[in-house]
């Protein structure tokens, strides 16, 4: 993921910024407990699409 795009990204949800896991293919919303998956290189920016962070991963 070029780092320009998580420059301007952010939670669509929360507006916070969002972290990129590249081993996922995953932008993370910590704010909103959400990972929103990123398929053929374009993220999939919508609520029902991400998954839960688990409390696991949030205080990773």
């Amino acid at each position: 993921m070029d780092k320009k795009y998580l420059d301007i990204l952010v939670c669509p949800l929360t507006k916070s910024p969002l972290e990129y896991h590249a081993a996922r293919q995953e932008l993370w919303s910590r704010q909103a407990r959400l990972a929103f998956p990123i398929r053929d290189g374009i993220p999939v920016m919508l609520e029902q699409e991400a998954r839960p962070l688990t409390d696991e991963e949030l205080h990773a």
